[in-house]
């Protein structure tokens, strides 16, 4: 991408949110110009650490939630990100950031590609939105399979944008009944169309990630064990999100039928079991409560109950973690844009100790 093109790329992203305000006279923190293998020039960020992890956050803290009715646009977020030396985004793929459909071309993408680029950054993932269409288990996702065509329009989404990654769940509410599905049948479909996701996913290179939530079926701790082995796919793996797992393992918030915890330290319990089967990680606090009694609430770290000095060695010396990345989420916090600074001096002693 040449340097110009920026000016060019803010312009598109600035078409789809007239709030835009990355405009021609900003420019990347310590510009270096980087000649490509096209022979293109695009800026790089020169503070890159010699780190075990890569630090990012999503940006749906910033777009949805408290942040509805005044978002912070997508480009502000990222230019932000650079400036407070961020190795990436994590892409959240919600109105009014990078929805699908306000992005269809292959030229609108890679307008957004382009400007994380030139900030220096790497996207370390991405969040679909599959929350607006019939979940997996659902009558409605098997008509001319349907969610499993939903996903793979998502899938070339995260292949344009440059994701390594794609985030489901499994959408319905962790309370509900799925009319005239029983749970054993929800299972079964979410397993069996899962396991079509990850292989049509590790085709194009892309590691498809399932976040377990108390918001979510299936947020038992056995059931979270169990669902990768029922996958049984290499390119499936599970996105553990340090929050929901102490309202799922040690709380036992929103469970189906009898309660099932692990016990006070049901966070690197859960860690542990899942040996192997992590593919990615998302940091943040628990003050053992939820968010509007739906899902975990992302306390700051500091304001909540977890000690990270005995989650993050088990994390980096006892799950078999070799992803690239960990990601910070301060989802539904209604101060996330003031506090990313703090999380990010919280987290860089772990980062540089291993």
């Amino acid at each position: 991408m040449a340097v110009s093109a920026h000016w060019r790329l803010s312009a598109a992203i600035h078409r789809r949110n007239p709030n835009s305000s990355v405009f021609a006279g900003d420019r990347p923190p310590r510009y270096v110009k980087i000649v490509t293998a096209d022979g293109c020039i695009r800026p790089f960020n020169e503070r890159k650490r010699n780190m075990a992890k890569k630090l990012s956050i999503g940006s749906w803290a910033y777009a949805f939630g408290p942040y509805e009715d005044n978002p912070v646009p997508f480009d502000t977020v990222v230019k932000r990100l650079s400036e407070l030396e961020f190795d990436g985004v994590e892409i959240g793929a919600f109105k009014p950031h990078i929805d699908i459909n306000d992005y269809p071309m292959k030229t609108d993408r890679d307008a957004v590609k382009g400007l994380i680029a030139y900030y220096g950054l790497e996207v370390s993932g991405l969040a679909a939105d599959f929350w607006s269409h019939p979940g997996p288990a659902t009558d409605e996702a098997q008509e001319d399979d349907r969610y499993f065509k939903l996903f793979k329009e998502n899938l070339q989404l995260a292949l344009d944008l440059g994701s390594p990654a794609i985030r489901v769940d499994t959408v319905t509410d962790a309370e509900e009944e799925i009319p005239g599905v029983d749970r054993q049948t929800a299972w079964d479909r979410i397993v069996s169309v899962w396991k079509r996701c990850a292989q049509v996913a590790e085709d194009h290179g892309v590691l498809m990630l399932w976040e377990f939530e108390p918001g979510f079926m299936f947020n038992k701790p056995s059931e979270i064990i169990a669902m990768p082995q029922a996958v049984a796919h290499r390119n499936f793996k599970v996105m553990f999100d340090t929050c929901h797992a102490q309202m799922c393992a040690v709380v036992g918030a929103r469970q189906v039928g009898e309660q099932e915890t692990l016990g006070d330290n049901g966070v690197v319990d859960l860690a542990r079991q899942l040996k192997g089967q992590i593919g990615h990680f998302h940091l943040i606090d628990s003050d053992n409560t939820l968010h509007d009694e739906h899902t975990s609430t992302h306390a700051p770290f500091g304001q909540g109950v977890l000690d990270f000095d005995a989650i993050i060695p088990v994390i980096m010396e006892e799950t078999g973690y070799d992803g690239d990345w960990f990601s910070i989420d301060l989802c539904f916090w209604p101060g996330a844009w003031e506090v990313t600074e703090n999380a990010k001096k919280f987290l860089t002693p772990y980062l540089e100790r291993y």
